[in-house]
């Protein structure tokens, strides 16, 4: 009965986050409409082996943010529970949107040794062909691997089920694995790419105030390379740092329309979204146990 009451608190709270997450996406649509001249912009003839890291660029801003975020959730924040929306495109295949509720316990060192695992849970709330599937992770127990429960039938004739995080199993219908999950994982991707992208030019960042997903408000940053090439991973990119938490709670990226090769307008629509991740109701530090990282 317990288990009953909890699925259905978990339901309610992600239905009425989905009902206010579907006007993220208008939401970025006027906040592009609203981006006038960029605050930084570059936009030349590239260099294959050009590297401009010598001086300023467009994503210099950028990179201090997210490495501000990134200090922050180590030195600051131990956890946090919130509603995870997510969507990706999977061997050319755009994905249905996947609510679940979500916690996630950082990583800690103390000494170069891990005193703190790594540590995933995720409840599915929708799509219906996942409602109800449990996820559970952590870091260096269960030999490394990742606890499923699916619901109905299936997890009456097999209660747990036992992956490794990247088997075939594990990845399917997902870009990335459970061990990348999460915002800790997103601010060092970003990171990487934005370290990556600043040894290139053909680089236009945007930045506006007061932008917001759902009822809180950001920092909209915009990440543009009009230019396809083979070393840029998108034509454009969307990155919502949370004012209060100045933390980053929704990214999505968008690659160049089929059949073109320059764009250097982009708009946030279906037919080019590689991937989309947003941190809905976020509640830091709420001080999670190791229960809320088993299965229920």
């Amino acid at each position: 009965m317990e288990l009953i009451n909890l699925s259905r608190r978990l339901f309610v709270a992600a239905t009425a986050s989905m009902l206010v997450a579907g006007r993220v996406v208008g939401q970025e649509r006027q906040a592009r409409r609203d981006l006038r001249e960029p605050l930084l912009r570059t936009s030349k003839t590239p260099d294959p082996q050009g590297d401009v890291t010598a001086g300023s660029h467009p994503l210099d801003e950028a990179i201090r943010i997210a490495d501000e975020a990134l200090r922050r959730i180590r030195e600051e924040i131990d956890d946090y529970k919130c509603v995870m929306v997510k969507r990706e495109r999977v061997n050319g295949k755009l994905g249905e949107r996947e609510f679940m509720y979500a916690r996630f316990r950082n990583r800690k060192r103390v000494d170069g040794m891990i005193k703190v695992p790594f540590s995933v849970y995720l409840y599915f709330t929708k799509p219906e062909g996942l409602k109800g599937r449990e996820c559970a992770y952590v870091e260096g127990m269960n030999d490394g691997k990742l606890a499923v429960k699916e619901p109905g039938i299936a997890g009456k004739i097999l209660p747990i089920i036992w992956l490794a995080p990247d088997s075939v199993l594990a990845m399917r219908g997902n870009l990335y694995p459970i061990t990348d999950a999460g915002i800790e994982n997103l601010i060092v991707k970003l990171l990487e790419k934005g370290h990556r992208d600043r040894k290139r030019d053909e680089c236009d960042v945007q930045y506006r105030e007061n932008a917001k997903v759902n009822d809180r408000r950001c920092q909209l940053l915009e990440v543009i390379h009009p230019n396809r090439r083979a070393y840029f991973d998108f034509n454009l990119a969307h990155i919502y740092i949370d004012n209060e938490t100045r933390l980053p709670i929704r990214y999505a990226a968008y690659t160049w329309p089929k059949g073109r090769d320059q764009n250097p307008e982009p708009r946030p629509a279906d037919d080019t979204l590689i991937e989309e991740y947003t941190y809905l109701d976020l509640k830091l530090n709420p001080g999670l146990t190791d229960h809320d990282f088993e299965l229920q």
